[in-house]
């Protein structure tokens, strides 16, 4: 991870969260947070900052200085609201794409993911508070820059999202290898939101439930499954390809 995206200490960390700073997540020190941490911790619950509670050894590894019990960090950019940037896209766009992630753990995908959304048209990403990737330097650079030119929005829950979007007129789909049948066989042309889960698990069971549709890809090989970032950019090529041809 980027080290210089870091903030440690106590009084650097309250400064960060009492600024116009954007913080991506916080590590307290275990048993920290009924101490000098509680301070820290009801601020960034005010601000829905994500907060993990590790031992002492993570932030040991994480900045190898005296961190205090704290370790902070930095997002390189704003995260603005779902409803004001769904409202923005849909009185301007025709089509809009948007992408949902639904807890992409590795920062090299989610950077690679950015990456492609950005080239191919989408309109804006969504990601839930927590349990997903940091918003760091190497997510930066894993997307190449692009994270600067499409809106990420943070949302508390990922199935928030899916009601508030279908209540828009738009239709979610998910890309889940249990669908019966293949993105090549699904109609893309319309408002549409793509749902991508995570490495390890994929689209959770609660989310599928919400789904107006699923698609898989096809596999010819021996392996069963595709890396996430490969995944998502077929997926998004496969729409990009439907409404070229319209």
């Amino acid at each position: 991870m980027d080290r210089s995206s870091y903030i440690f200490g106590v009084y650097p960390v309250l400064e960060a969260l009492n600024s116009d700073q954007q913080i991506d997540k916080i590590y307290l020190q275990k048993g920290f947070e009924k101490q000098k941490g509680e301070t820290i911790l009801k601020k960034a619950e005010a601000l829905g900052v994500t907060i993990n509670i590790v031992p002492q050894e993570k932030l040991d590894k994480l900045t190898r200085s005296n961190h205090q019990g704290v370790v902070a960090i930095a997002s390189p950019i704003s995260f603005p609201s779902l409803e004001n940037v769904v409202e923005a896209i849909l009185q301007t766009v025709q089509t809009p794409l948007f992408l949902i992630l639904d807890q992409i753990s590795d920062v090299r995908n989610f950077g690679a993911i950015i990456r492609t959304a950005e080239c191919t048209g989408v309109h804006a990403l969504i990601i839930q508070k927590k349990g997903g990737a940091p918003v760091s330097g190497d997510t930066v650079k894993a997307s190449a820059g692009a994270i600067f030119s499409i809106p990420i929005c943070k949302v508390d829950h990922i199935k928030d999202a899916i009601f508030y979007l279908q209540s828009s007129g738009v239709n979610v789909i998910g890309a889940t290898e249990k669908a019966s049948k293949t993105i090549y066989q699904t109609s893309l042309e319309g408002p549409l939101a793509l749902v991508m889960g995570s490495e390890g698990k994929g689209i959770s069971k609660s989310v599928l439930a919400l789904l107006d549709d699923q698609a898989s890809l096809p596999l010819c090989g021996k392996i069963n499954s595709l890396n996430v970032s490969v995944a998502c950019g077929a997926m998004l090529y496969e729409i990009v390809r439907q409404r070229t041809l319209v």
